[in-house]
C-alpha cells in the first residue's frame, strides 16, 4: 500500500504473552481530553479504560476515530494503533490517505510518524485477521512499555475478530458454546 519497501524491524515481541499483573496497573482515575468537546462533556474517556464505538453505516464512527488519532497526535504527542480486522480494502487506504494527508503519518521520516495502522482484510484467511488484533495490542504495548508514551488502541471491528476467532475454531473441529461463540473466547 505504502511502497515503502520492506520494514525494518530489529526487536520483535509475541502476540500472546501474558496479561500484567493487577499490582502493575495504573488504579488513580483521569480523564483523558480528546479536544472533542461535545465528547468530552457527554462522554468523557477514562484514560487506561475502555470504550465502545456503536452505530450504523455512515454514521461518523469513523471520521470520530481519525479525529481521536489526530488529536492524540498533535495535542498529546501520543500514538494510536489502528487495527482494521476484516476491513474492506477501500475503508483501509482511505484511512491510510487521511493519516498521510494529515502529516500523521511521516513518509519521509517513518521513525517520527504517530499512528501505527495494521490491517486483516475480508478476504484474508481467518487467522490472520484474527491476529490483527492481537498484534495492534502488541503494538500499543510496546509504545506503551518500551517507549513509554500514551497510546490510543483501535480494534475497528470487533465482531470481526470475534467472527474470525469462531471460524478458526470451527476449522480446528473444537464445539461452539450454546450462543455459538469459540470455547476460547474468554482467553482471547
Amino acid at each position: 500500500v505504502d511502497d515503502l519497501g520492506p520494514v525494518d524491524v530489529s526487536t520483535t515481541f509475541p502476540i500472546h504473552r501474558p496479561a500484567p499483573a493487577f499490582t502493575q496497573l495504573d488504579t488513580k482515575l483521569s480523564i483523558f481530553e480528546t479536544g472533542i468537546k461535545v465528547v468530552d462533556l457527554l462522554a468523557p474517556y477514562r484514560r487506561g479504560g475502555k470504550i465502545g464505538l456503536f452505530g450504523g453505516a455512515g454514521v461518523g464512527k469513523t471520521v470520530l476515530i481519525m479525529e481521536l488519532i489526530n488529536n492524540i497526535a498533535k495535542a498529546h504527542g501520543g500514538v494510536s494503533v489502528f487495527g482494521g480486522v476484516g476491513e474492506r480494502t477501500r475503508e483501509g487506504n482511505d484511512l491510510y490517505m487521511e493519516m498521510k494527508e494529515s502529516k500523521v503519518i511521516n513518509e519521509q521520516k517513518i521513525s517520527e510518524s504517530k499512528v501505527a495502522l495494521v490491517y486483516g482484510q475480508m478476504n484474508e484467511p481467518p487467522g490472520a485477521r484474527m491476529r490483527v488484533g492481537l498484534t495492534a495490542l502488541t503494538m500499543a504495548e510496546y509504545f506503551r512499555d518500551i517507549n513509554k508514551q500514551d497510546v490510543l488502541l483501535f480494534i475497528d471491528n470487533i465482531f470481526r475478530f470475534v467472527q474470525a476467532g469462531s471460524e478458526v475454531s470451527a476449522l480446528l473441529g473444537r464445539m461452539p458454546s450454546a450462543v455459538g461463540y469459540q470455547p476460547t473466547l474468554s482467553t482471547e
